[in-house]
């Protein structure tokens, strides 16, 4: 059974954007690259055709994996409140050890840049540090080893 896929409002918001983006212009511009493509004759060795078709593919299967993602993901809102633990769409700073502290927003997987301080609340550290409140210590178990992460604060 696959476990339903988690949004933050903003990472829906973003993702509807993208969807009416490839419905619209971005199909619009396919369809005339295809046009051109079909038009240069020959269709069997032409490259260009073959690319368009071939990206067209691509730009169908977004479209149907964004809307079952819009359609089936749990939204979840940031009520404005202080939240009391860490849960999706909240902005957690921890420490591990005496490194500096690290500053993380748990977000749903589709979400998910670890590069830019956005983790997976699927990832072993976002899923550790789920349900903990402030002053609480997370154990996570990465590919690396154990990481204990004691949790500063929670916007």
């Amino acid at each position: 059974m696959t476990q339903q896929p988690v949004l933050t409002a903003e990472g829906a918001a973003r993702l509807k954007e993208e969807l009416e983006h490839l419905k619209g212009p971005a199909r619009q511009e396919l369809a005339e690259r295809l046009r051109q493509a079909v038009s240069q004759g020959d269709l069997s060795e032409n490259a260009d055709y073959h690319k368009a078709k071939e990206d067209q593919g691509f730009l169908e299967g977004r479209i149907q994996e964004l809307e079952y993602l819009l359609k089936n993901a749990v939204i979840v809102e940031n009520n404005h409140t202080k939240p009391e633990e860490v849960q999706v769409g909240v902005k957690v700073t921890v420490q591990e050890g005496d490194y500096p502290p690290e500053t993380y927003f748990l977000v749903g997987a589709k979400e998910a840049d670890p590069r830019n301080g956005r983790i997976s609340n699927e990832s072993p550290i976002g899923r550790a540090l789920l349900g903990h409140r402030i002053g609480e210590e997370a154990v996570a178990e990465t590919p690396s080893g154990t990481v204990r992460l004691k949790i500063i604060q929670i916007e």
